[in-house]
């Protein structure tokens, strides 16, 4: 499996916009790109960080190289945004996160 973080510097008063969009954003890339979901975290003062995890950094790839899963999701979000960025990517080589429904 493969995964990446991100951070998210959202603009003041529009974080529960960006949390809906990104979970938009999350779910359509579930459902139409084999992505296998992401946590998002608020880390204070608008920020934020999610990791999302692929079965494969192709996977991913693939999935980068076209159009959005959702276009209003990301232009929602983007309108939420001051900045975002990738912090870290990588393949997994340990797995101690609780699977739980």
């Amino acid at each position: 499996m493969f995964g990446i973080v991100y951070r998210f510097k959202v603009t003041p008063g529009k974080a529960e916009a960006f949390i809906d969009a990104w979970a938009r954003m999350t779910v359509a890339i579930r459902e139409q790109r084999g992505g296998l979901g992401s946590r998002l975290h608020d880390a204070g003062d608008n920020v934020f960080f999610a990791y999302a995890q692929w079965p494969a950094r192709e996977t991913r790839d693939a999935s980068m190289a076209l159009e959005s899963a959702d276009a209003q999701a990301s232009a929602d979000m983007r309108d939420c945004l001051e900045s975002s960025e990738t912090l870290l990517s990588g393949e997994v080589t340990a797995d101690l996160i609780s699977k739980t429904e």
